[in-house]
């Protein structure tokens, strides 16, 4: 039997001129086309996940167990924004903006002594603005705790309530005067009449002492806005930040309760 040499490419053959229709082992060529492909879809994973140490917790939704993205992404325009207009530092010329006081008067002397601190350890007008805006939304807090509070006391007394304190009032006074009382009594008294059931308490004891029930009637002014719409003008806005606003309803209690 001849033996057939393989042909061996020349110089002037072409790259491919030695291949088959059989590869190297033996075999067939596949037919792309013809291997199977899964069309299940990988069951995904619904663990919830763990947030990495190096993840900030603020930037991290709990309910969700998954990255703030779009908190984190805002916060950093927040960031570059500040630093474009030089807030992450203290200024250059050592006058800060005060907007952050809102509508404290510029001669106030707790203004002034924090921007004096502020200029003398070089705070940063970011971080001046961050000090004030917390301790100025604490002090309005308070403000509207305590309106609220004193509102709610005045409503435990009845409609009449501005007559029954200015009579209690009086009636101390006049204790003083007197000489029964002293100073520092009036003060007590001052603080146990601070509620609505320490001053019927005390209200009890002077209908006692004096023997006759105490008269807590009033006539309203014809006219006049109501208990119920002076107590809406005092939950206005403006009654806290308005001087003005805030004298003209403390008149008009005065005026048709007082």
């Amino acid at each position: 039997m001849e033996t057939t040499e393989a042909v061996q490419p020349t110089e002037d053959g072409g790259l491919l001129d030695s291949v088959t229709t059989e590869d190297s082992q033996g075999t067939e060529q596949q037919n792309p086309e013809a291997s199977q492909i899964s069309h299940l879809a990988e069951q995904e994973d619904d663990t919830p996940l763990d947030r990495p140490d190096w993840w900030p917790e603020n930037f991290w939704k709990k309910d969700d167990a998954a990255p703030d993205l779009e908190g984190i992404a805002k916060s950093w325009m927040d960031l570059r924004k500040q630093i474009s207009q030089g807030k992450h530092k203290a200024p250059a010329d050592g006058k800060y903006d005060a907007s952050a006081f809102g509508a404290i008067p510029e001669n106030d002397p707790v203004r002034s002594h924090v921007l004096d601190w502020a200029k003398e350890n070089g705070i940063s007008q970011l971080a001046l603005d961050s000090l004030v805006g917390k301790v100025v939304g604490m002090s309005a807090e308070k403000v509207e705790t305590v309106t609220r509070s004193l509102a709610e006391e005045k409503a435990a007394l009845g409609p009449n309530a501005d007559v029954i304190i200015k009579g209690m009032t009086d009636w101390a006074r006049g204790l003083v005067n007197k000489g029964v009382w002293g100073k520092d009594d009036f003060e007590e008294f001052k603080y146990m009449g601070g509620t609505a059931k320490g001053l019927k308490a005390l209200m009890k004891l002077r209908e006692t002492y004096e023997g006759s029930r105490i008269p807590t009637e009033s006539v309203p002014i014809e006219g006049a806005p109501s208990k119920d719409e002076l107590y809406q003008m005092v939950g206005d806005p403006k009654y806290k930040t308005d001087p003005a606003y805030r004298a003209k309803v403390e008149r008009m209690f005065a005026q048709n309760f007082g």
